[in-house]
């Protein structure tokens, strides 16, 4: 996580990582390109959850739920929720140099993993957070969830004046203009309003399934087959 971190609407722009599969989101250095074949130009998704189809069988999406950040005519930008790194929290605020002061070996927030956010930057940290002070580089997704990508909200948080509630990912999925509306057009995902208490304090290994049944689908009953939300 950068100490300066650029603008929010940027953060999709500097990495060009992708995965081989077709579905893998993607995002340009560039920036977004502005060709799109979407037939769903009205889909406005921030602050909603996509949900892996079982048909996804991408290595890096397959099973995952994602939380889309942002959303306009110039792509996507979001955050993988649910697949835990090898990396803890204190193990991260370690490597930043940074000194945990709110009893860091017995807080089980310091010890709760930072997430695979996705295959764009992934050197690069973005905090999810319910809205607090203000940071350097931050984007109010809704009234309950802002994303961050500065450092000053891990110094707040070592400090034990950061928000109560918080999730780390390294690395974000982007996706360009149209594809997205493409990728769930081909039923490669589901789209669910967004539920802070699942992004926040579902178990990791809840997650998937919790989000399914904000759209009252059973997970067990979910077929390769089935067509999107």
């Amino acid at each position: 996580m950068s100490g300066k971190a650029d603008k929010i609407p940027r953060m999709a722009k500097q990495g060009k990582q992708q995965s081989s599969s077709s579905s893998a989101p993607v995002a340009d250095a560039d920036g977004f390109s502005s060709d799109s074949s979407s037939s769903l130009p009205s889909l406005q998704l921030a602050d909603h959850f996509l949900i892996a189809m079982p048909s996804m069988l991408d290595p890096l999406f397959g099973g995952t739920v994602v939380y889309i950040c942002e959303h306009n005519d110039g792509g996507a930008l979001g955050m993988i929720i649910n697949r835990p790194t090898d990396m803890t929290m204190d193990v991260l605020f370690e490597r930043l140099d940074l000194s945990l002061e709110i009893n860091p070996h017995g807080s089980s927030a310091a010890r709760s993993p930072v997430m695979f956010g996705g295959p764009v930057q992934v050197e690069r940290g973005f905090v999810l957070h319910a809205p607090a002070n203000e940071y350097t580089s931050s984007l109010n997704v809704s009234d309950e969830v802002a994303l961050t990508t500065s450092r000053d909200v891990l110094e707040a948080g070592a400090r034990g004046e950061g928000p109560q509630r918080l999730l780390v990912t390294l690395g974000c999925a982007g996706w360009s203009a149209g594809q997205l509306e493409d990728e769930i057009l081909r039923n490669g995902w589901l789209t669910v309003r967004a539920d802070p208490v699942i992004l926040f304090e579902t178990p990791i290994e809840e997650r998937l399934a919790a989000a399914m049944h904000l759209l009252g689908i059973d997970p067990a009953m979910l077929s390769g087959d089935a067509g999107h939300a």
